[in-house]
């Protein structure tokens, strides 16, 4: 099966298809098409309804089989009117600037206590105009981490709260982690338990 992958990301491409590695399905990414990709509105209130406006317009667009992913941001033992859920970025209706970002979590933290993250993801797979397939699984979601009130010293643009980001096992901020350290066992083993149920369907 050739699957459309509908995300301009070329490291999420890379990672997609490590974990689909296995499976009969041939994955290319936005870029690989060669053609004006179409300007999608992610304004639903989940993962999931993102997903599911990508990956329709995306089909709409090009008549081929694509999925789409989306995630969102949730905090252990905080009010629901301050989970970031999908809109990580966006605050009050303000979109934060990497720095603005730090500072708004790190404030978080430091009202809270460290805070306990993870994020839940969600996919969206249109095979045709009648087939189309959807999750959000809790075997989806990232692996928990903590969000603490210290920036590290290391700030890569565009990803911010990595800077904040410690790993609950080790203890250490994700930027100190060696090969050893990062001894993981994937949770999002639930893309590949979803796909393999898709392929047993079709």
């Amino acid at each position: 099966m050739k699957l459309l992958y509908g995300t301009g990301n070329p490291a999420k491409l890379a990672s997609m298809k490590k974990k689909l590695k296995g499976l009969d399905i041939e994955l290319i990414g936005l870029r690989d098409l060669n053609r004006e990709i179409p300007s999608v509105p992610e304004d639903g209130n989940t993962p999931l309804e993102n997903a599911r406006q990508k990956a329709t317009a995306y089909y709409q667009a090009f008549q081929i089989p694509v999925f789409s992913c989306d995630s969102g941001l949730y905090f252990d033992n905080v009010p629901d009117d301050i989970q970031p859920g999908v809109h990580v970025r966006t605050v009050k209706g303000k979109c934060l600037t990497d720095n603005e970002m730090i500072d708004y979590y790190s404030n978080l933290a430091r009202r809270y206590g460290d805070l306990t993250a993870r994020y839940k993801n969600a996919i969206c797979l249109v095979l045709d105009d009648s087939h189309i397939y959807e999750a959000m699984e809790p075997a989806m979601e990232s692996e928990p981490f903590l969000i603490t009130e210290k920036p590290h010293a290391k700030m890569k643009k565009g990803f911010p709260l990595d800077s904040l980001s410690i790993d609950i096992r080790s203890g250490k901020y994700y930027y100190d982690l060696t090969e050893s350290d990062s001894d993981e066992s994937e949770k999002e083993d639930g893309f590949l338990t979803f796909f393999r149920k898709v392929l047993e369907q079709e």
